[in-house]
């Protein structure tokens, strides 16, 4: 069995999902989002980034980290932020020993949907039904989760 966190990066909001896999079957341990001041300053929010992965990652003692890649943004601005945001997420998980694997946005959507075009609504379904959950997580708890589903997947953990 091995614990994966899956990561879902924002500058305003990171999502995070932890799940067990072991051999084909998918086991919820957690999720949630770290939210950043929106009064700090960006450094500071990216350091809010850090401690909030850092900290999920030593309560829930994951050994690996699958993290979704920047896709292309139209606004290049948008983009570079949102590189920072997911480049203190990887930071945390490297601190903490964790192997870091990368997934782009239309690879974890075809993992849990079937569709690399998938609509966040679908992704959240998808989640709900894979991990036999009662009720949907927030939108990007779900899509933290379904990036740890797509590298148990991958790897056929």
């Amino acid at each position: 069995m091995e614990r994966i966190i899956g990561v879902d990066p924002g500058s305003r909001i990171t999502g995070y999902g932890v799940i067990d896999a072991d051999q084909g079957s998918l086991h919820y341990v957690a999720c949630g989002v770290v939210k950043t001041t929106p009064q700090y300053s960006f450094a500071h929010r990216l350091n809010e980034i850090f401690e909030g992965i850092n900290e999920v990652i030593q309560i829930h003692d994951p050994v690996i980290a699958a993290v979704e890649d920047v896709f292309l943004a139209t606004n290049p601005r948008s983009a570079l932020k949102l590189g920072h945001a997911r480049g203190a997420a990887v930071v945390a998980a490297m601190q903490n020993g964790l192997a870091v694997h990368d997934y782009s946005a239309r690879a974890v959507k075809k993992a849990v949907a079937g569709y690399g075009q998938a609509e966040k609504s679908q992704v959240q379904h998808m989640v709900k039904v894979l991990l036999g959950l009662s009720r949907s997580p927030s939108s990007d708890a779900a899509d933290a989760l379904a990036v740890a589903i797509c590298h148990a997947n991958q790897f056929q953990i």
